[in-house]
């Protein structure tokens, strides 16, 4: 999760830019995305892709979400869980990228409880005090039950579509809130959620029985767990203990700190990092190769 210590990166890489908080907040959306723009590019030989805005009856309501996927053939699902501002175009296009790859990529809005997406334009609003206030109330609506409930539906839903080939099992990535949700994803849906990468995830090591670490072995998944490196710093031991509950209960587990801080992998986030997000996004193709 992003907290005050991740702010504190977050300022030091503003200030390398010469910016401050408030001025990277008035950049807005646009400023943000021109950054990110070049991540989203599909690479030579790689799809042309489908998109559309989908909605998915769940347990609470309807979840709105972005869909998107290789215009021909059967691709493996994929669940992407945003970061802490949600759905909107920086995740839309992490999710192109994704698609690109071959895959069937769901991008969910996390807060469709309270409202559909965007609830941000751009992380840049979550720099600001009232959206940061904004984004911590949403955040609180989305409990671990609720996340468990709403990963069932979208495990459905992707079985649904054409453009899923459900001989294949289905992924999860997540980003910041996001990355503890790729375990309770793979542990509501132990039969189809075969690989979940955390990026950056805030909340993956607690002592509640139904704290991520707790659940790996309801799983059936192959795990990326990658640690920032100021999060490293915070907790130096949870790298140590995920890869422990990893090995006792017989899960495949890559548990890396990336020489990166907190929101590294987000195009939109003050401390986005190229070099390692393109390293990340790598490793994360590797990982769902095989599921």
């Amino acid at each position: 999760m992003c907290d005050e210590t991740t702010a504190e990166s977050h300022d030091r890489a503003l200030a390398a830019k010469g910016l401050t908080r408030r001025e990277f907040a008035a950049l807005g959306a646009a400023a943000a995305l021109t950054a990110c723009a070049s991540n989203g590019n599909a690479r030579p030989g790689e799809q042309e892709l489908v998109e559309e805005l989908v909605h998915i009856t769940t347990e609470d309501g309807v979840a709105d979400a972005f869909f998107v996927h290789p215009a021909q053939g059967k691709w493996p699902g994929v669940i992407m869980w945003p970061d802490i501002a949600g759905l909107r175009e920086a995740k839309r296009i992490m999710a192109r990228r994704l698609a690109s790859a071959g895959h069937a990529v769901l991008v969910v809005n996390q807060y469709y409880r309270s409202q559909p997406a965007p609830v941000m334009e751009s992380f840049s609003e979550f720099m600001d005090p009232e959206g940061r206030k904004k984004a911590m109330a949403l955040y609180g609506t989305v409990t671990p039950d609720a996340v468990t409930r709403d990963a069932k539906a979208f495990v459905t839903f992707l079985d649904s579509k054409a453009a899923v080939d459900k001989a294949r099992g289905i992924g999860s990535c997540g980003y910041c809130m996001g990355g503890s949700f790729t375990v309770r994803t793979a542990a509501a849906r132990p039969d189809r959620v075969k690989a979940a990468a955390s990026f950056h995830g805030g909340g993956l090591v607690g002592d509640k029985p139904d704290s991520p670490i707790n659940l790996l072995d309801k799983t059936k998944a192959s795990f990326l767990l990658a640690i920032s490196r100021d999060d490293d710093a915070k907790a130096p031991g949870d790298k140590d203990a995920l890869r422990k509950v990893a090995q006792e209960v017989g899960r495949p587990a890559e548990v890396v700190v990336y020489p990166a801080d907190h929101g590294w992998m987000v195009p939109d986030s003050p401390v986005y990092d190229p070099t390692q997000a393109d390293l990340g996004f790598e490793q994360m193709l590797g990982l769902f190769l095989n599921m």
